[in-house]
């Protein structure tokens, strides 16, 4: 895939030290977190001072107990790259994915053929879908064009008028009306969130697809960080895809 890569200084010290250094030779060093790499690297996804300084994604292994993962650096490196539409993954199982994704739609073949290590097949996952108000639209449209293939999951979660919007989406596609599509949640704001939470704590849901919309005030952000770092919890089994740009690469992968 020939992906140069950008390390904020700890990270640079682990492949150098792990000897991986030969295997990146587009390794770029980032200063320490406290000097203000990861700064930098928010800079760097929104465009950075210099057109070839950009970068297309981010990888940050978030650790829950860790409260760097709270600091406004890190919080703006989540925004930004769901404004400018760029992936970002927080958790192992997401980055082993994601990789294979992206390696799989290069040279045109399903993850059905070259499964990604770690990564259960497609009818052994369990999806939980969640949507900002004025993602909604996005999220059923997905949801239509990828409707074949979310019908093969173990299991599909979706909170508040989301899940009533998919189910009946999934009525009008022939699914049989006596029998819910996802099973509904409350809404964010009234504890789904939460509910999705326990679910991936409980390895009941490994795969959280949830459009959020960055550029309106939220007054539940804490159950959504709540959400997120129950994901992070899970870094080896549960994954989190922020953007409809990256649930329809994940979608496409998997056909």
């Amino acid at each position: 895939m020939q992906l140069g890569i950008a390390a904020v200084g700890g990270c640079a010290d682990a492949i150098e030290n792990h000897a991986l250094a030969g295997h990146f030779p587009r390794l770029l060093r980032l200063p320490y977190g406290r000097e203000g790499g990861v700064m930098r690297m928010v800079s760097r996804i929104a465009g950075g001072v210099h057109a070839e300084q950009e970068l297309a994604g981010a990888i940050y292994l978030l650790d829950p107990l860790d409260p760097s993962s709270l600091y406004p650096e890190a919080q703006a490196l989540k925004r930004q790259c769901i404004s400018h539409g760029k992936p970002l993954l927080l958790t192992v199982a997401a980055a082993v994915e994601w990789i294979a994704v992206e390696a799989a739609l290069q040279v045109g073949v399903s993850l059905r053929q070259r499964p990604p290590a770690m990564v259960p097949s497609i009818d052994k996952q369990s999806v939980a879908l969640i949507a900002h108000d004025a993602l909604k639209s996005a999220m059923v449209d997905f949801a239509f064009r990828h409707f074949d293939l979310l019908s093969q999951t173990q299991e599909r979660f979706a909170t508040g008028t989301t899940g009533g919007r998919l189910n009946e989406m999934a009525w009008s596609c022939g699914w049989p009306r006596d029998l819910p599509w996802v099973q509904l949640l409350r809404s964010g704001p009234l504890g789904g969130d939460a509910q999705i939470a326990e679910l991936v704590l409980d390895k009941r849901c490994d795969k959280v697809l949830f459009f959020e919309d960055v550029h309106v005030a939220r007054q539940h952000e804490a159950d959504i960080q709540l959400l997120e770092r129950a994901v992070c919890t899970k870094s080896f089994e549960a994954a989190c895809y922020h953007t409809p740009a990256m649930a329809d690469a994940w979608a496409t992968a998997w056909r």
